[in-house]
């Protein structure tokens, strides 16, 4: 640490380049700095530092890290407290452009592998950036000591030792994180696709915000008795909830009834989520994909041969090039390549889905002969995309009653709660015929 302050010292006044001279490795009382980048101006990308503390200094348990999903957990904690300390220390130092800057990477709701924090027998590490201080391009020597060698002590000793963390709260999140472990394990061993525990908040505060919402009616989420079920986990009581099983689901109701709320939960159930988001137990698989249309993006050889063929002129569908997608190609291309990389089950929503696409009805394939349509819809191959490649489909739907013939289970959300209506739905489909006929599902 002397070796530092001597040689901020040394190159105080100086044209910002000299700061290059601090890049290397200092070693603090309590921990060791590594200054691993060092920015060639203060407008550009801050540094990169590492802050570095042994276990023997920090004390953390061995069992708060002894397997890969407690480990993420401890380490997604660390850097939130982290975080919070940061953001009290940032800027205190004022200078030119990103002058005094300290910043790490911010977590949103999800519990994800973080590169920000590394825990492992050996040590706790913290990865930071900075932005060392100038006066336009002249280094400020002195008030780079108070940033690295007063302001990042102190950051350390509140974010790093097992004694600043709160411990009830930590292993509070480490027994959630056992829970969501066992609910994962057990949907894998039947090979189900999603779990909802009774009580959880599913709709966010806004469309730009992925917090809970509490203002307002909230109306935590409540099983179907009949699609509900008890899981055992490791602490407390079973967990209760709806479980949606393999096959095709479809999600019904009118509008703002809740359906893409749920979809968009389930969605992203294939993260874990932290204590106090609503959806703590809202566990999907975790090779879900959400599929829609994207007008205009590029494809590069792909096969939509399954979807989309015969088009005019022969252009050719087998390896599909093109940098304008349609919606209906772009869908296709995009349901091909999530089946590519080995997805369990697709998550659909009709509103961001290309009509065309998923359904022609009746009337329409009266009037346009098949041989004058290139696309094979959706609706004839995610019967034959279950049975042969056993790749699931969960479909919100608010206009079209012709997929009540291809599925398994249908939940319909009433004032966002959702009710089983298989059997009314399996007896539409009996006693209405949609008089289309289907359009593929061979190859």
């Amino acid at each position: 640490m002397e070796r530092l302050r001597q040689t901020l010292q040394r190159i105080d006044g100086r044209g910002y380049k000299a700061y290059k001279d601090i890049q290397g490795e200092y070693r603090f009382p309590v921990f060791r700095l590594f200054i691993d980048y060092v920015q060639g101006d203060p407008f550009a990308s801050p540094s990169r530092i590492r802050v570095r503390m042994d276990q023997q200094r920090a004390g953390y348990l061995r069992e708060w890290f002894a397997s890969e999903h407690r480990r993420i957990a401890l380490e997604d904690w660390v850097l939130r407290r982290a975080a919070r300390e940061v953001q009290s220390l940032s800027f205190r130092v004022q200078g030119t452009g990103k002058s005094g800057l300290f910043a790490v990477d911010r977590p949103g709701q999800e519990i994800l592998p973080r590169t920000a924090v590394v825990v492992n027998e050996a040590f706790v590490e913290l990865r930071m950036t900075v932005g060392l201080p100038a006066r336009g391009r002249t280094v400020l020597g002195k008030k780079a000591m108070q940033m690295l060698c007063e302001d990042l002590p102190r950051l350390v000793q509140r974010s790093l030792p097992a004694a600043a963390l709160d411990r009830e709260k930590l292993e509070e999140r480490l027994r959630l994180a056992d829970n969501q472990k066992a609910l994962r394990d057990y949907l894998r061993e039947k090979g189900w696709i999603a779990f909802v525990a009774n009580g959880s908040i599913l709709p966010r505060e806004s469309g730009v915000s992925d917090r809970p919402l509490t203002q307002g009616r909230v109306v935590p989420f409540q099983s179907p008795p009949s699609m509900e079920m008890a899981i055992e986990v490791p602490h407390g009581e079973p967990i209760r909830g709806m479980v949606i099983k393999d096959g095709i689901t479809l999600i019904v109701g009118g509008g703002y009834h809740g359906k893409s709320t749920l979809l968009k939960a389930l969605e992203r159930g294939v993260y874990d989520h932290i204590e106090g988001d609503g959806r703590e137990y809202v566990i999907t698989d975790r090779n879900a994909v959400k599929v829609r249309a994207e007008d205009g993006r590029r494809v590069e050889k792909v096969n939509i041969s399954p979807f989309i063929n015969n088009l005019p002129f022969g252009r050719d569908t087998v390896r599909f090039s093109t940098d304008d997608a349609s919606g209906s190609t772009s869908q296709a291309t995009n349901i091909m390549e999530s089946l590519e990389m080995g997805a369990s089950c697709l998550l659909i929503d009709e509103d961001t889905s290309a009509t065309n696409f998923m359904i022609r009805d009746g009337r329409m394939q009266s009037l346009v002969a098949k041989g004058k349509e290139p696309i094979t819809p959706f609706i004839d191959k995610v019967r034959q995309m279950y049975e042969e490649l056993g790749v699931s489909s969960i479909l919100v739907l608010g206009g079209s009653g012709d997929y009540f013939d291809v599925a398994d289970s249908v939940i319909m959300m009433d004032e966002y709660q959702p009710r089983d209506v298989t059997a009314e739905a399996k007896a539409i489909a009996a006693e209405k015929s949609n008089a289309r006929k289907q359009e593929g599902g061979d190859s």
